[in-house]
C-alpha cells in the first residue's frame, strides 16, 4: 500500500484495537483533499467524518464581513467531525483544507454508531476532543493577545507537528486569511524569520532551519497545546512513538507557495 494512503498513519486510528479497525475498515474511503478545498461550511449538516494522514483542515469562523481566523486544525493527530459523536448534527464552523494530502472518509452514522459502543474508540475520541477544544481556547488567546511573529511560529510548529510528509504547500493569502492578518504582515514576520536563520524563505518556500529556535521565538500557547495533545492522547504509546521516530528519519520542510 502506498504511504500516504495507509489508514494506520492517523493516531486515531492507529491505537484502536485490531477487533474495532477491522469493523471500521471497509466504511474507511480514501480520498484527496485539494488545498483550499472547502470539507463544510458552517451550519451544514454533517455526512462524514475524515481521519486525515498527509492532509491538514483548518477550522474557520467567517464573520459577516468576510473575514476569517483559524480556530483550530486537524490533521494526523485526529478526527474532523466531532460534531457527529458529541450530540450536534452541524457545526457553526467551517472547514478548509490547510495543506494538500490524504485522508479517509467515513459514514457519519457509523462513526457515531461506533461511538455509542462505549469501548476504547469512545474513550480515544473523548480525550482528543478535549485535546481539540484547548488548541481552539489556547489559539483563541493567541490571536488575541500575542504579536503576528508569535502567532506565525505557532502555527509553523502546530502545522509541522501534523505533516506525514516534509511538505507542506500553501497561499501566503490562505495563511493569512488563518491568522486573521494582511497578507503583506505574513510576508514580512517570515522574512524576519529568514534573517534570523531560523527559516530559509526564497520564491514562496521555507524551509525550516532551526525548530528549537522558532520554538522560542513562539509564545507560550504552542508548549501549552502540544503538552495538553501528549497528555491526553498518549503520545508516547509504542504505535505512535514509532510513527514519530519514522518521521524524524526524513528531513522537516515547510513549503508555502504564493
Amino acid at each position: 500500500m502506498e504511504t500516504s494512503r495507509n489508514p494506520m498513519l492517523n493516531h486515531i486510528l492507529v491505537e484502536l484495537p485490531s477487533e474495532i479497525y477491522q469493523r471500521l475498515l471497509p466504511d474507511l474511503e480514501c480520498i484527496p483533499l485539494r488545498l483550499g478545498q472547502q470539507i463544510y461550511a458552517a451550519g451544514e449538516t454533517l455526512k462524514y467524518v475524515y481521519f486525515p494522514t498527509t492532509a491538514i483542515v483548518s477550522l474557520l469562523y467567517t464573520m459577516e464581513d468576510g473575514r476569517s481566523a483559524e480556530i483550530g486544525i486537524v490533521g494526523n493527530d485526529g478526527v474532523l467531525g466531532i460534531a457527529v459523536f458529541m450530540g450536534g448534527e452541524s457545526v457553526p464552523n467551517r472547514a478548509v483544507v490547510q495543506s494538500g494530502g490524504i485522508a479517509f472518509r467515513m459514514p457519519a452514522d457509523v462513526l457515531a454508531s461506533e461511538f455509542r459502543r462505549t469501548g476504547i474508540l469512545q474513550s480515544i475520541l473523548l480525550r482528543y476532543t478535549q485535546s481539540l477544544i484547548a488548541q481552539m481556547s489556547q489559539t483563541a488567546a493567541c490571536n488575541r493577545l500575542h504579536s503576528v511573529e508569535q502567532q506565525l511560529c505557532r502555527w509553523l510548529l502546530l502545522s509541522h507537528d501534523r505533516l506525514a510528509s516534509n511538505e507542506l504547500i500553501m497561499t501566503q493569502e490562505l495563511i493569512a486569511d488563518m491568522l486573521g492578518v494582511r497578507r503583506e504582515a505574513v510576508s514580512h514576520e517570515a522574512a524576519r524569520l529568514q534573517d534570523a536563520g531560523l527559516i530559509s524563505y526564497h520564491r514562496g518556500h521555507i524551509i525550516i532551519l532551526d525548530r528549537a529556535g522558532l520554538e522560542e521565538r513562539a509564545c507560550e500557547c504552542y508548549a501549552v497545546v502540544r503538552r495538553e495533545a501528549e497528555r491526553l492522547m498518549s503520545l508516547g504509546s509504542p504505535k505512535k512513538s514509532s510513527l514519530r521516530r519514522a518521521k524524524c528519519t526524513t528531513a522537516r520542510r515547510t513549503t508555502l507557495e504564493t
